[in-house]
């Protein structure tokens, strides 16, 4: 009994820790494939796609929400007005729910949506200095931080707690 006990007082900690790195690695990676196919379907359709922030799976919340984990979507945007509109031949692609944990996963500075022109790069508020969005579980520590970087150049980046990239520091 004893030794199931010392087994069981190791395992679960660890399981615990497997379990929540493993979460925040599939919802980070989700937005970052879901960038990358963005980008991707830019430039081989030659038209402007974007990512935007969408609890409803159907359209964006607007520019000013910043708060990813209420799930987002990935459309054509012909006119490039970061809006789905059907009637100008805007097409969703792929929709992400949104996250059922308690995660955040917010955008600094604020931006609810990030687009892609024809040549990759971003035609959305990222700024010259790029877009930070940040990733922290619900006990946030530095273990439980993750942050995708997006440049204005398209380059997309998966970053630790307190790494830089491209001048982008992950906090």
């Amino acid at each position: 009994m004893a030794i199931v006990a010392v087994l069981m007082a190791v395992a679960v900690p660890s399981y615990r820790y497997i379990t929540n790195a493993n979460r925040i690695a599939a919802e980070i990676n989700g937005l970052l494939g879901d960038m990358q196919f963005a980008r991707a379907e830019a430039l081989k359709e030659g038209q402007t796609v974007t990512v935007c922030v969408s609890s409803t799976g159907t359209s964006c919340d607007g520019a000013a929400v910043s708060t990813w984990q209420n799930g987002w979507i990935v459309f054509s945007d012909a006119n490039a007005d970061h809006t789905v509109e059907t009637a100008s031949g805007d097409t969703i692609f792929r929709v992400q729910a949104p996250f059922t944990s308690t995660d955040t996963f917010v955008a600094n500075p604020a931006s609810g949506y990030v687009s892609f022109n024809r040549e990759g790069f971003t035609t959305s508020n990222v700024a010259a200095a790029g877009l930070l969005i940040s990733l922290h579980a619900v006990s946030a520590t530095s273990a439980s931080t993750r942050c995708l970087g997006v440049t204005f150049a398209g380059l997309m980046t998966v970053q630790t707690y307190n790494q830089t990239n491209n001048s982008l520091t992950c906090l």
